[in-house]
């Protein structure tokens, strides 16, 4: 079923130009990251506490559930911990956020048929593109992320600290492995934004225009909800395992060489994973993954959508 879409969106100049709608973009990004990011850093830990590979190199093996592990970040660590890498993470969205709404935006108008309808199928080829490209060139923000969150369970376990703040963790890395080290993971890095884009934008914009086509609702939060409820969902679902690969990557230990010292790369990471700990390793984190994924997109789309319509400018 084609997805409608106004023959003139979006406008060139003015409150519908691309940099408006970049920073708008962006800053629906922020509020909804700063409002569910304890969640992320739950999901971080959740998908390395029981790490194989991992404890065969000295690091001690948990099997702790998502509530359990985050009210022990906050005892041990102190209730701030919960927002640790937040920094790289508004960094990240100051350039994924914003190019993806883009990116997404363009492929979507360049499939349009002559009636400006846009079918399911190319609004999710559309979100997996987009999200591809945004995610490529954010890459190092994300791994600093990883490593930020990852450092409060390497000193609980007696390992020494690598760094004290968001610069430190940069200069860590780039001293590891140069500038080609921060798109360390960056393959299932790229692979998860494509899959959780193909259900968040393909799957809100859908959603939306199939509300207010079908049912003849308005343009109102409600849709706004719905759409944003769904999008989580689907996200989460189809972004998970390509997420724990992802992390895992990004979260292990590099030799002298640069090169990780516990995964050959994507494939053996998947290898061992399922091989050590089933299949349903590939969704451990998928709770708070979508706990978080689900307010998120809520936050994230109804800050975008009134934003512009405050302005005066097209929604999405």
């Amino acid at each position: 079923m084609p997805v409608l879409r106004n023959a003139d969106h979006p406008a060139s100049q003015g409150t519908d130009s691309i940099a408006t709608r970049y920073a708008v973009a962006v800053v629906g990004a922020w509020a909804a990251e700063g409002a569910t990011y304890p969640f992320d850093l739950t999901k971080t830990r959740l998908q390395i506490q029981s790490e194989v590979a991992a404890a065969k190199h000295g690091f001690k093996m948990e099997n702790n559930g998502m509530i359990k592990t985050a009210v022990g970040i906050a005892k041990q660590e102190g209730i701030l911990k919960l927002w640790t890498g937040l920094m790289p993470m508004f960094q990240r969205h100051a350039i994924y956020s914003g190019c993806r709404i883009i990116f997404y935006e363009h492929f979507r108008d360049m499939m349009k048929d002559e009636n400006g309808k846009v079918s399911l199928g190319a609004a999710s080829i559309g979100g997996l593109a987009a999200g591809s490209l945004a995610q490529l060139i954010a890459s190092p923000t994300d791994l600093v992320k990883v490593q930020m969150q990852s450092e409060g369970r390497r000193i609980l376990q007696g390992k020494p600290p690598r760094f004290a703040n968001c610069r430190q963790a940069y200069a860590m890395l780039y001293a590891e492995s140069g500038i080609l080290g921060f798109w360390r993971g960056a393959v299932p890095n790229v692979q998860r934004a494509a899959l959780v884009n193909m259900g968040d934008l393909a799957a809100y914009d859908y959603t939306k225009q199939f509300l207010m086509r079908e049912f003849g609702m308005a343009d109102n939060a409600i849709v706004h909800s719905a759409a944003a409820f769904t999008a989580g969902f689907v996200a989460a679902v189809m972004g998970t395992p390509a997420d724990v690969l992802k992390t895992r990557l990004m979260n292990q230990p590099v030799g002298p060489d640069g090169r990780g010292t516990l995964y050959r790369g994507m494939i053996d990471c998947l290898q061992q994973s399922v091989r050590n700990e089933g299949i349903l390793s590939l969704y451990k984190g998928f709770l708070p993954l979508w706990m978080r994924l689900g307010p998120w997109a809520l936050i994230n789309w109804i800050a975008f959508e009134n934003i512009m319509l405050a302005i005066g400018g097209h929604t999405f």
